[in-house]
């Protein structure tokens, strides 16, 4: 009876990680409300940690259900969807009415739908790619840019709706078909080890250096690679109809 009882335990470890996600994505709304945009981000970041974990542990724990698959994706839409929605809004939306209003509703709409399209066509994706911008880099990228205007305010004042840019593209790009890497199977070849690792080296040297300029930069550079992808696809497409 106790063995039984322990491998039932065993079910609640990667649950309670995705709670915790959750959890905390509500402790970043409630600092957004407050005006503390900055601890707003630092949460949402810290959501992204507990998330990455929950998958892994049923994982390595063989305890993956389709109840924690659900429970899971209901975290994401508070963690990634309304927690930089808010954030958005208080920051930012709130000065320009209507149309802030509009952004933070298409924003967690569009990030619910990327969710539920996720859930529906994950067994036929191919584990390399993601279809569209997943939710938790749309957040990030969202949460780092207004990070990056409160570090540096006199940019505030004169190019916060650079942010509303953001918010419409990262809410497009969700629910788009254009592909981004996903990094989940990552195959490097034993002569290539050692490039990548200096690169990482080089890469977390400049995050312990500069973290939000960092961040901000990689995050970017990486919804660039897949409209430049995208793009580019659609030239060779172009080229092979015309012949």
């Amino acid at each position: 009876m106790q063995k039984h009882d322990k491998s039932h335990l065993v079910y609640i470890i990667p649950n309670l990680f995705t709670a915790a996600s959750a959890f905390i994505g509500v402790l970043s709304i409630i600092a957004s409300s407050k005006g503390e945009f900055s601890k707003a981000v630092y949460l949402i970041l810290l959501s992204l940690v507990f998330d990455g974990l929950d998958g892994r542990v049923a994982r390595l724990t063989k305890t993956t259900s389709k109840f924690g698959g659900e429970f899971d994706s209901l975290a994401d839409l508070v963690a990634f969807g309304v927690a930089p929605a808010m954030l958005f809004y208080f920051d930012i939306g709130v000065h320009y009415a209507k149309v802030g209003s509009l952004l933070t509703a298409i924003y967690v709409l569009f990030g619910a739908l990327r969710l539920a399209r996720f859930n529906v066509t994950e067994p036929t994706n191919e584990p390399s790619v993601f279809i569209g911008v997943p939710i938790p880099t749309a957040a990030v990228f969202i949460s780092i840019w207004i990070l990056f205007f409160e570090k540096y305010h006199f940019l505030k004042d004169k190019a916060s709706f650079v942010i509303l840019i953001f918010i419409a593209l990262i809410s497009i790009l969700m629910v788009s078909n254009i592909r981004y890497p996903s990094f989940k199977k990552i195959n490097l070849p034993k002569t290539g080890i050692k490039k990548v690792l200096i690169l990482l080296i080089i890469i977390f040297s400049f995050i312990y250096l500069y973290l939000i300029e960092s961040l901000a930069f990689l995050f970017t550079a990486y919804i660039i690679y897949g409209l430049a992808r995208a793009y580019k696809n659609f030239i060779k497409r172009k080229k092979i109809a015309k012949k």
